[in-house]
């Protein structure tokens, strides 16, 4: 019991503590307040898919919105939408000191290859005069008819060749019509805006809901979260039902770990069909999702562990209880610093994985050593039993837990050369279909009728002498005669 009230309380600890860190949100629909005094705002990094040129129109990407002040300002600020070409410079040159000269140096590329109705007007459409006059179009905006509804701007973005990374940001530089040089804005401007990033056309109903919310690389996410949900739903009610059959610790270990699980995922669905509808979701929920998802992980690698030990199996103590709980602990907290990590440090223009920063290589490095302990750990237990049945239940055992461990580091090092717009799709189908697996085969052998087969601690017996069937199976026991069915039912008191 004290192993469940510490995990409820890890729990209850983790899902403050992560919700309190982790601020960043993977929205599409962009709603707030930015000061130009603070010089650059960066927007949201947007997937736009590979156009179909049988169905151009519902399948360009589209940004379009709203960008106002309540100010009567007549000074201008800069809203980019550039991909990852020409944003890493102009990205990379925002932190210099001199704003004036940050903004010549953000903008040298871009002002030979950005259209200007003044200075440029063969260039790419990458730029909107911000803020638009109420009730008006953006200056910029020459074709009206291209404008969504209701929108002060548009962009449409036409790929014939992959899908493409967009960045779109907003800068307190302006660009002169006399000398076609950038400049910085001085001036505290209040904008509010209201943008929306979008896979299809928004001007038709046709588009597929599924994708049309989400960046090219988090699309068709929806499916996976609904295809494992009904798996898990399959598989919960059979567990429940069979942790009140057989009331065994580690039957609840497993339970806890399945259900935990479980709720991670509800949560995450939830979410992603939130996000279908406003492009928002609830993103306080996702990250409930995924603190449960890892202390899920942790949890199963626990019970993987004590069974390796061979605990309730062929020893109902065992020893070196400090070292295992300290290894798990620091497996628990270098999982939670990776989270963090990939959530608040890593910066969101760098097309990596969370395993492509130290604290991802720590992990994987940690899960390596595991496995080599859990190996030792199970060979001594195989070892020191002589019981059939309880080494057939080892054999199944390992060779399963053996391809949970190693999943992890082989996806890990294949992903490095997945590119960027499918990796997430491919660590999370890869992540949750591997924990099914095992969450399914660990079920099947844990089941109460095979589990009365080698479980040492069991709540209802039903025959005493089924205790000295099982001394009399223990491997210190040197098997000679057996004894009389009489001679042993005088032993019952």
């Amino acid at each position: 019991m004290l192993l469940f009230n510490i995990l409820a309380t890890d729990i209850c600890s983790c899902v403050f503590l992560f919700i309190f860190l982790v601020q960043q949100v993977h929205s599409t629909h962009l709603k707030g307040t930015w000061h130009s005094s603070e010089f650059f705002k960066f927007l949201s990094k947007f997937g736009v898919q590979k156009t179909d040129l049988h169905y151009e129109k519902d399948t360009l990407g589209y940004i379009f919105g709203n960008i106002t002040t309540k100010s009567n300002s007549s000074h201008y600020i800069t809203l980019a939408v550039l991909e990852r070409t020409f944003f890493l410079e102009y990205y990379g040159n925002r932190t210099i000191i001199d704003k004036e000269k940050a903004c010549s140096y953000m903008f040298n590329k871009l002002k030979f290859v950005a259209y200007d109705s003044v200075c440029y007007k063969e260039g790419l459409d990458f730029f909107r005069r911000v803020p638009c006059p109420k009730g008006g179009l953006c200056v910029d905006e020459d074709s009206p008819w291209n404008v969504v509804k209701h929108s002060q701007f548009t962009y449409n973005i036409k790929d014939l060749s992959e899908p493409r990374f967009w960045y779109v940001s907003l800068v307190s530089c302006y660009r002169s019509n006399t000398t076609c040089e950038w400049h910085h804005m001085p001036y505290d401007i209040e904008v509010e805006y209201d943008i929306w990033l979008v896979n299809g056309n928004p001007n038709t109903s046709g588009y597929n809901p599924l994708v049309y919310q989400f960046s090219f690389d988090r699309q068709n996410t929806v499916e996976l979260y609904l295809l494992f949900f009904t798996l898990y739903f399959i598989l919960v009610p059979l567990q429940l039902y069979a942790v009140v059959r057989q009331r065994h610790p580690v039957t609840r270990l497993f339970t806890a770990s399945l259900l935990l699980e479980f709720c991670g995922l509800i949560f995450n669905l939830i979410d992603v069909i939130k996000f279908t509808i406003d492009g928002i979701g609830y993103p306080d929920l996702a990250v409930v999702g995924d603190i449960l998802d890892i202390l899920s992980r942790t949890t199963f690698m626990l019970l993987l562990l004590l069974l390796a030990k061979g605990w309730a199996v062929t020893r109902q103590e065992f020893t070196w209880k400090p070292l295992l709980f300290t290894i798990w602990f620091i497996y628990g907290v270098v999982h939670i610093i990776l989270y963090v990590w990939n959530k608040t440090e890593v910066d969101i223009i760098e097309d990596i994985d969370e395993y492509e920063t130290w604290p991802g290589w720590l992990i994987l490095a940690l899960r390596c050593l595991i496995i080599v302990w859990f190996l030792l750990e199970l060979r001594s237990t195989m070892r020191y039993e002589h019981n059939e049945t309880k080494l057939h239940f080892f054999l199944h055992f390992g060779a399963s837990a053996l391809v949970w461990y190693i999943y992890l580091p082989v996806v890990a090092l294949v992903a490095l050369q997945i590119p960027p717009f499918w990796r997430y799709k491919l660590l999370l189908g890869i992540t949750y279909s591997a924990d099914c697996l095992a969450y399914i085969v660990m079920a099947h052998l844990l089941w109460p009728t095979r589990t009365e087969q080698y479980f040492l601690l069991t709540s209802h017996r039903l025959d005493p002498t089924e205790e000295l069937d099982e001394f009399n199976e223990a491997p210190h026991v040197i098997h000679g005669t057996d004894i009389p069915t009489n001679d042993r039912q005088q032993l019952v008191p």
